[in-house]
């Protein structure tokens, strides 16, 4: 009698899996970031978190672990136009969908941390908490935290009143003060409530 594969209609399991993070969403300026990673079996990472829980010099060495021992990584943005048009959510996904995309090999299968996912051309699942739960979402986590951070330094040197330095754009106590005193620049997010409250008129540079 002829053997039965009972696996063999199902699909194979995807094998090129990205993970997918952003940096950025709750912050009063600045871009919101976005990173996907296609980590390489072979070259395990150590270390790999929620980048919210590491320290800003362990970040860096393990954002250029994740950039030289990776299969593919791609970090992209929404502009701070862009989340004042169409909403931060939607710039929050437009700028995953741009990381995807610049993918230099295609996944198969997109792990998105949150429960909110953009439409890309391969499978996606959403995971929530997946920063802290699956490596490549977590390395994603630790190229869109940094690479944010670094833009945050070049806004910083653009507008040194407002201090982008040390609060990285969130509504701090300190960033409110400065508001209150020099009102928005043109990286503030003007769509977002407490920026609305200001003069919008840009600050001279």
């Amino acid at each position: 009698m002829a053997q039965v594969d009972l696996f063999a209609d199902l699909a194979p399991l995807p094998t090129v899996i990205a993970g997918v993070d952003e940096a950025g969403r709750g912050p009063l300026a600045g871009a919101v970031y976005a990173a996907a990673v296609i980590l390489n079996p072979a070259r395990l990472i150590d270390g790999l978190a929620d980048s919210k829980v590491l320290a800003a010099e362990r970040r860096e060495t393990l954002a250029e672990e994740i950039k030289a021992g990776s299969l593919a990584w791609c970090v992209a943005f929404a502009t701070v136009q862009e989340i004042d048009t169409m909403n931060i959510l939607r710039a929050t996904l437009l700028a995953m969908q741009r990381a995807v995309q610049g993918l230099a090999t295609a996944p198969q299968l997109a792990l998105i941390d949150g429960n909110q996912a953009p439409r890309l051309s391969c499978a996606v699942q959403t995971v929530i908490k997946g920063d802290a739960s699956v490596p490549a979402i977590s390395a994603a986590s630790i190229l869109a935290k940094t690479a944010r951070d670094a833009d945050l330094m070049r806004l910083h040197a653009l507008y040194p009143e407002y201090g982008f330095d040390r609060h990285k754009g969130y509504g701090t106590k300190q960033h409110m003060d400065v508001l209150r005193r020099f009102g928005p620049c043109p990286e503030h997010r003007r769509s977002f409530a407490p920026i609305k409250a200001f003069d919008l008129q840009p600050c001279a540079i």
